[in-house]
């Protein structure tokens, strides 16, 4: 099998599933080269209290939009609804709902690389619940290949997954950070209770991939723990780091309310990422055994469809000789989806074959279970639940001549994921490179 780039290694990911030369190439050449429209269930009426919207934006990241748009219309922020942030460096199509404000208002505003078309109204805001997936539209480019040669490639591994009915659903290296995979590691060293060495390697942990200034600074407060030092030197953009840091300088010991002057969300996702790393090492694991993810054994956990056709984690079932074959019925039709554990302190363990390689990573990486609770810190714990490990996907691809690059060519790739998965573990298997090829 074809070798991972060393940062994929890093974050849990051992393996491609596609036995195929990749095609290599780069994404995001340009912000036109990576389009996501959100797939929704919602259907809109003439009345209601809610103005839906759709809004398409060009390189805008979207709680900076949200905040533009409310200021122009002279209303809360919290008037504006929305079912899931988007990339900033890419075309986006998404709903959102605006509470109590007139047609003619929206119709005016004007804000560059922004698009805003009214599409009726509802007593319903737009919410979370609403985003069932995204369909996304990635031009691939820079790719030094033949076009016989690429399209064979393209061929091989597109039939490798359809075969495998999808790839794993691995969390992509935007959950650990692209160019500074860090987040699991201070995930790991919170859950273990070492909450000093958490918010040190947070601040100074220096990675390969980071300019060098960055990176000689870093390593001067790893080493000497001179916050003032650090300050002066620090990018103004590290600001996360640079928080921490002002809080250190009054208060060196007090390494748990350094890292409690992080944003909630980037404090959850510390331990989130940890959970991610040891889901995607069991994946792996699982591959490696030879056991399929589009088909359950004895001893598998499985998740069953909810209403709108998406895997239910509340809803589980163990596998067993005597319901096998319903199972394997059940997830055949998409109804049911084997799963693996993203480990918390009540999460379910799998039995047989299964239970014995989920056990085997656990013990190897000396998961702390209780650790998961954080009793250090308020809100940052985990029970833990089941992912589907298997990513259905179809993709389709068409060649052309790369416009950019004279003698080269791109390949467009289309295809829908349910909401919360990585369009990389989907555009890996394709291109075989670093992951900064694809950022």
């Amino acid at each position: 099998m074809y070798k991972v780039p060393p940062v994929e290694e890093q974050i849990g990911i051992e393996l491609y599933t596609s036995n195929t030369p990749g095609i290599g190439g780069a994404l995001r050449r340009q912000i036109e080269d990576f389009g996501v429209i959100e797939i929704t269930n919602r259907e809109e009426g003439d009345e209601g209290k809610y103005l839906i919207v759709e809004l398409t934006k060009h390189n805008w990241e979207t709680h900076h939009l949200i905040r533009d748009i409310s200021r122009i219309l002279g209303i809360s922020q919290k008037r504006i609804g929305f079912a899931g942030t988007k990339d900033k460096r890419a075309v986006t199509t998404q709903k959102i709902s605006i509470y109590d404000v007139p047609e003619e208002k929206v119709e005016k505003i004007n804000l560059k690389d922004v698009e805003l078309k009214v599409l009726g109204r509802s007593n319903r805001s737009v919410e979370l619940g609403d985003l069932t997936g995204n369909e996304f539209v990635i031009t691939v480019r820079e790719i030094d290949l033949e076009k016989d040669e690429l399209e064979s490639r393209m061929q091989q591994t597109t039939e490798s997954i359809k075969e495998q009915g999808g790839v794993p659903n691995f969390f992509g290296i935007q959950r650990f950070g692209a160019f500074r995979p860090i987040t699991h590691v201070v995930g790991e060293s919170i859950v273990r209770g070492d909450i000093e060495k958490a918010a040190i390697d947070y601040i100074a942990a220096a990675y390969p991939d980071e300019p060098e200034e960055t990176r000689e600074v870093r390593e001067m407060v790893y080493k000497e723990r001179n916050y003032v030092e650090g300050l002066k030197g620090y990018p103004l953009q590290l600001r996360y780091e640079r928080a921490m840091m002002h809080h250190l300088v009054t208060k060196p010991e007090d390494f748990a309310g350094a890292i409690e002057t992080l944003p909630m969300n980037i404090r959850k996702m510390f331990v989130h990422a940890y959970q991610s790393y040891i889901y995607n090492t069991i994946i792996c694991q699982r591959i490696k055994k030879g056991l399929p993810l589009n088909k359950a054994v004895v001893g598998d956990i499985v998740c069953f469809k909810n209403k709108a056709g998406l895997p239910d984690n509340s809803r589980i079932e163990r596998v067993t000789e005597d319901n096998i074959d319903g199972m394997n019925n059940l997830v055949k039709r998409k109804r049911a989806f084997v799963t693996a554990p993203l480990i918390g302190y009540d999460t379910k363990i799998a039995s047989g074959v299964p239970g014995e390689i989920e056990r085997d990573v656990l013990e190897k990486l000396d998961v702390p279970f209780e650790g998961f609770k954080v009793p250090s810190m308020e809100k940052m714990g985990s029970k833990g639940l089941r992912r589907e490990i298997l990513l259905g996907v179809d993709p389709q691809y068409s060649i052309s001549e790369d416009e950019l690059n004279a003698g080269k060519y791109s390949v467009k790739l289309d295809f829908s994921l349910p909401k919360g998965s990585y369009a990389t573990t989907v555009l890996r298997e394709y291109m075989k490179v670093e992951p900064s090829r694809m950022s």
